[in-house]
């Protein structure tokens, strides 16, 4: 079906809040299919992905041990019944982030003599013991789930709803998330249906300024404020905001709210829905402060493709704050632990470590943060660039003159990069970011091809010049 033919449909019999149709014809492209690092539209153009569809593929699109996992499961069990029934790869997995998770952090896997990561899941003869190096996982089908299924937990846990969260932070759209998310864009609607429980507390930037020019000592004033103005639960945060705009917090920020969440006995919670498995050259971004969290939000890459989710938390923490079960779980969905999507994320796990995908990430980002420092961090004819990286997680930013964010730059500059053949988004609530969260497979001359033709397109903004779409 041509590009034309779907988006009348969809401007026909989709709600118009969804896909953004410019009026110009020249977004959206309309995907057909997509292997590795690039996609192809629907009239048969390639594309150079520079955002691994928000994150998602990882180990490349249609990675192929990922697809094989999919398929074979797909012929053997398609459904199961969450939380009644259970199969075998919803262990498997539920093991496999325990090993990846607080295994790894604390230097115990907790698994039985002979475990191994890949292979089927050791018994635990008291599954109710205070396992050092144990987590235990609520699988759901959304980030946004999994971070409701953590403030839940919370909330068992300390018998506390107050939640602190950041401004700019993006942690979902449900209604329950959505105390969490800030951004009047998503909330502005619906402030009168939200119970009001999360705080927002300012988000460092790893670059002081005039008005706060001691981030942290910020931070933890208005937290512990945060903490005196009612009871608190939990603490909840991106360790590096993807949404928000790729911002890079300062090194002793996690550090302070793992000291303030136990000074308060609240629970902190890190939303590693974009960040994990590998994004940032660590498995989980908290390691690069060495920040155990209580509990983890996880998604997006993975399955490399298919809808599912995890909040992990300590075993001790989960034990205490959800009771066995009677019968009836208390947070459960129709595709809990799907069978599919449980393939897709053991092989796509599987990937990421054969292929050193996480090492590759730190690599690539090194060489990347240093390409984006020399070829932006001065000024083009109209605006400036600034550049921030932490492994395969970066962005340009741009701002005019006046230092007012040069929205309209951005936009244009990512519709004339579509054209040419790459695909960027947008980030932050100005949208003047330009992100890059490519597959973790990307090369290094993709990425130099790629910055060389944004600072192309960004030179030429006052006077763009027709070019063919090139095949990449």
């Amino acid at each position: 079906m041509t590009t034309r033919r779907t988006l009348d449909l969809l401007h026909r019999y989709e709600s118009r809040n969804v896909t953004f149709l410019d009026p110009d014809g020249s977004w959206p492209i309309v995907w057909a299919k997509a292997r590795g690092n690039h996609v192809w539209d629907a009239e048969g153009r390639k594309y150079l992905d520079l955002t691994a569809a928000f994150g998602v593929a990882a180990a490349g699109h249609a990675n192929p041990r990922v697809v094989r996992a999919g398929q074979r499961q797909m012929g053997t069990l398609l459904h199961a019944m969450g939380d009644v029934h259970p199969h075998a790869l919803k262990a498997r997995l539920a093991e496999e982030l325990s090993a990846l998770t607080f295994g790894r952090w604390t230097g115990s896997t907790g698994r039985g003599p002979g475990s191994r990561v890949s292979g089927p899941g050791s018994r635990i003869s008291d599954p109710g013991a205070k396992v050092q190096g144990i987590g235990k996982t609520i699988f759901g089908t959304s980030g946004s789930e999994a971070v409701e299924m953590a403030m839940k937990t919370a909330r068992l846990a300390t018998g506390r709803p107050g939640v602190i969260a950041f401004t700019g932070g993006y942690h979902g759209l449900g209604y329950g998330s959505l105390n969490a998310t800030h951004r009047e864009h998503f909330r502005g609607g619906f402030l009168d249906q939200l119970r009001g429980f999360g705080r927002f507390v300012p988000f460092p930037r790893d670059e002081p300024s005039v008005e706060s020019p001691d981030p942290l000592g910020r931070v933890e004033a208005e937290v512990r404020a945060a903490f005196r103005h009612g009871p608190v639960g939990a603490i909840l945060v991106e360790p590096v905001q993807a949404r928000g705009g790729i911002h890079i917090p300062p090194d002793g920020f996690l550090p302070l709210l793992r000291r303030l969440a136990d000074e308060h006995g609240a629970l902190l919670i890190l939303d590693e829905v974009y960040t994990g498995f590998g994004r940032t050259g660590k498995w989980f971004a908290c390691e690069h402060s060495g920040v155990v969290p209580d509990l983890i939000c996880l998604g997006k890459a993975l399955t490399g493709g298919f809808p599912l989710s995890a909040c992990v938390g300590r075993a001790d923490l989960m034990d205490a704050a959800w009771p066995v079960s009677s019968g009836e779980a208390i947070h459960t969905s129709t595709y809990l632990g799907h069978p599919v999507g449980c393939a897709m994320a053991l092989a796509q796990i599987e990937e990421l470590k054969s292929k050193r995908l996480v090492e590759r990430a730190a690599g690539s980002g090194t060489g990347l943060a240093d390409l984006l420092r020399s070829t932006f961090d001065r000024r083009t004819p109209t605006f400036g660039a600034r550049t921030r990286c932490i492994g395969l997680m970066a962005a340009v930013e741009l701002r005019r003159e006046d230092g007012a964010p040069a929205t309209a730059e951005a936009i244009t500059a990512m519709k004339e990069m579509l054209r040419r053949g790459y695909i960027l988004l947008p980030e932050g609530e100005h949208s003047d970011i330009l992100s890059f969260t490519p597959p973790l497979t990307i090369t290094t001359a993709q990425l130099r091809r790629t910055v060389r033709e944004l600072h192309d397109v960004l030179c030429d903004a006052e006077r763009p010049r027709p070019r063919a779409v090139q095949k990449r």
